[in-house]
């Protein structure tokens, strides 16, 4: 990912942590030396306040005076001399102080003339750096009230040697740090980016119009909340599309719908009329010859009972047909469009006509197909599937087989119903979308067809304004249907 937060984050960190310690650094290296100076200074005036004090009290001869020098000297390290009033040394330190007598003694009398660079005088006392050899000092000396001769030194060169060396460590410790630290926040910033980047993924899908992915967060953090909102956001427009779709399907319909009702009652007018004459005269003559006593055996009634009662059922079920289609072609049925699998609404519908298939000794073949999601009217995509599935089987001969497949094409999905037994004529194949057209009517007759199974899967494809048809094979016929296929679902 070329603006990945993650990297920014390590970039970030390692750039502010590198700025902290080159920031140190260059404090360090311009004023610890100066710091380390006024606090060494800062000690010698401690350590002078503490021998005038004892000088104007009374353990000034006592062992006490010598062992709050020693600590001082040893804690500190400052080198000190005290003399008395005669020039009689009175205190030594340990670490050099006889080196300091002849020293004191030339400032005292005034005949010490080395180089040395005056920082402060007080009124009883002077602040100095000199040089001795290759080595520098912070000196202080002078002579208090009471006649007590004193002096303090401490090594400059030291304290700048350890700012050195302290830097220099500094320096090595920040860039191991700097190395440390970018790596550490590489891995640690993955906590954060992995649920950026989960809803990224989330939110791809939903360009795709796929809605089945769910952001699952159990921190409860800022990012949780965008994801429950996201969440939120996906069934919104889920149901948004769903609407929006079934409106735009009932416009494009509405639009052809005024110029076809007149050419449609004209029509439906007519077939049902054809329709209906012949079952209506079949109940009328075996009905008189009922009345007129033709064959006044029991065996011939009740055989003229059957025929009146299966004709009267057929003219029942062709009016519900011709009342399922009426309303499509009229617009009168809503159609919903739907996201549904439609894998799943074809196995199960093969499961229910098991019976009928075993009855009828039909092997039915569905070739395997994982979900593919679509939309469409749920309950009429079924009923079309239906309509095929019972033409395949009253008209399925020869090896007596039903083949089910689905098949993708671009963002649609054909589903393919196939039987095997005798072609259907050239010319009669671009009529069999017409209502009660029939192109065997004694084997339509036979099984109870009333010819408007075709019509009603016509009219409920266009009503979805997706494609249909037929095909001769040389083996059989295939009939196909296709549907809108949700995008990202393959």
């Amino acid at each position: 990912m070329k603006y990945s937060i993650r990297r920014k984050f390590a970039l970030i960190f390692s750039g502010v942590m590198a700025g902290i310690i080159l920031l140190c650094w260059f404090l360090n290296t311009m004023f610890l030396g100066q710091y380390y100076i006024r606090s060494r200074t800062k000690i010698i005036y401690n350590a002078y306040n503490t021998i005038r004090q004892v000088a104007n009290s009374e353990t000034y001869s006592t062992e006490e005076f010598g062992k709050e020098l020693d600590n001082i000297c040893s804690r500190y390290n400052i080198t000190v001399c005290v003399m008395d009033a005669n020039s009689q040394t009175k205190y030594v330190s340990f670490n050099g102080g006889r080196e300091l007598e002849t020293q004191l003694v030339g400032y005292i009398f005034g005949f010490y003339s080395g180089p040395v660079e005056v920082l402060e005088e007080g009124g009883d006392y002077v602040l100095q750096r000199l040089k001795s050899g290759e080595d520098e000092y912070l000196e202080m000396y002078g002579r208090l009230n009471t006649g007590i001769s004193f002096i303090m030194r401490t090594p400059i060169e030291s304290i700048r040697l350890s700012a050195r060396i302290a830097n220099r460590f500094f320096a090595y410790v920040g860039v191991l740090g700097t190395v440390a630290g970018g790596i550490i926040i590489w891995f640690v910033s993955r906590r954060i980016t992995r649920p950026i980047l989960e809803l990224s993924r989330i939110s791809e899908q939903m360009v795709h119009l796929n809605f089945e992915a769910k952001y699952r967060g159990r921190n409860k953090n800022e990012v949780d909340l965008l994801g429950e909102n996201i969440n939120k956001l996906s069934e919104s427009l889920e149901r948004s599309i769903s609407e929006l779709k079934t409106a735009n399907n009932e416009l494009q319909k509405d639009i052809e719908r005024k110029e076809a009702i007149d050419e449609m009652r004209k029509e439906f007018l007519a077939n049902v009329s054809h329709e209906l004459k012949t079952p209506i005269a079949l109940i009328q003559g075996y009905a008189e010859g009922l009345r007129e006593s033709v064959n006044d055996d029991p065996e011939s009634r009740s055989f003229y009972c059957e025929v009146i009662m299966d004709e009267a059922a057929k003219m029942n079920q062709m009016v519900q047909k011709l009342l399922t289609l009426n309303q499509l072609e009229f617009g009168n049925d809503l159609v919903t469009m739907e996201r549904f699998d439609v894998t799943a609404l074809v196995r199960n519908y093969i499961q229910s006509a098991g019976i009928l298939t075993k009855q009828n000794d039909i092997r039915v073949c569905m070739e395997e197909s994982g979900p593919i999601y679509v939309w469409a009217d749920e309950y009429k995509t079924e009923e079309v599937f239906m309509n095929y599935f019972s033409n395949a089987v009253h008209y399925c001969s020869g090896e007596k087989r039903i083949e089910i497949s689905l098949e993708r094409r671009e963002q649609r999905v054909r589903v393919n119903v196939f039987n095997t037994g005798e072609p259907i004529p050239e010319e009669s194949l671009s009529h069999l979308w017409e209502k009660f057209y029939k192109v065997d009517k004694a084997r339509t007759r036979e099984y109870g067809g009333s010819g408007v199974g075709l019509s009603i899967v016509k009219a409920i494809m266009e009503s979805m304004n997706q494609k249909y048809g037929v095909e001769n094979r040389p083996d059989g016929v295939l009939f196909w249907f296709e549907l809108e296929m949700v995008e990202g679902s393959c």
